[in-house]
């Protein structure tokens, strides 16, 4: 069963969705894309016909971050609501109460990392290039940050964003970018044998146990902690 909208679609069956972000030729988010991911995000929370989610985009890219030209367009007012939708919909894909996979593309920079590390697992192809590139657009940073630092560590994640410098598949992997590293025809096969593994697991368990460990690294950040444990997503 597909569910379609403009940018993002949901595919789903036999207990696997994936979720499609889909904007040629780059995958650039723009607000109406964020609120379709969150969304769809939303949808999958629900459905009691899925139990693991692919965040997908496509076989040439993830994501190369925010729409640069709708981004200048916007009135500070317009940049402010843009902020929260863009915070809104990544904090809903990590919310989705079931295991979820990152299949990673080409790319995913900017806010397209910051969607990756939304995921509780991330599989890569082993060309792909990671960045937190906002800074050289000459964007401040956002709530990404925190997601970076979380997988990273405070120092990585500040040399990460103040060069705004592209990192390699392997150098991913060793910053817990990402978890796992394959060929690049095998980012999609491998994230979903990652997910379907976990299948026929009780649902009520996977959520409570995803909730408690979100709840930890919720509340180190709340408390000013910048050293959480790099293992987390």
């Amino acid at each position: 069963m597909a569910v379609l909208s403009e940018f993002v679609s949901v595919v789903a069956g036999a207990g696997l969705a994936t979720l499609v972000l889909s904007r040629p030729p780059t995958n650039a988010m723009t607000r109406q894309v964020y609120r379709e991911l969150a969304a769809a995000a939303g949808e999958l929370g629900r459905r009691d016909d899925v139990a693991a989610v692919i965040v997908f985009g496509g076989h040439e890219i993830f994501s190369a971050g925010d729409d640069m030209a709708e981004l200048r367009t916007l009135t500070p007012p317009e940049a402010e609501i843009a902020a929260r939708v863009r915070r809104e919909a990544v904090d809903a894909v990590a919310a989705i109460p079931k295991p979820t996979v990152a299949a990673i593309t080409g790319y995913a920079l900017g806010a397209g990392l910051t969607l990756a590390l939304a995921a509780d697992w991330r599989v890569a192809g082993d060309n792909v290039k990671f960045g937190a590139t906002e800074i050289t657009a000459g964007l401040v940073p956002g709530g990404g940050m925190a997601r970076l630092a979380r997988a990273a560590g405070a120092s990585r994640a500040k040399e990460l964003a103040y060069s705004g410098r592209f990192v390699d598949a392997e150098e991913a992997l060793a910053l817990n970018l990402i978890d796992e590293m394959v060929a690049p025809d095998d980012v999609y096969d491998a994230a979903a044998a990652w997910a379907s593994r976990l299948l026929d697991a009780p649902p009520h368990a996977l959520a409570a146990a995803k909730a408690a460990i979100n709840a930890v690294f919720d509340d180190a950040g709340h408390s000013g902690g910048g050293n959480a444990d790099p293992a987390a997503g």
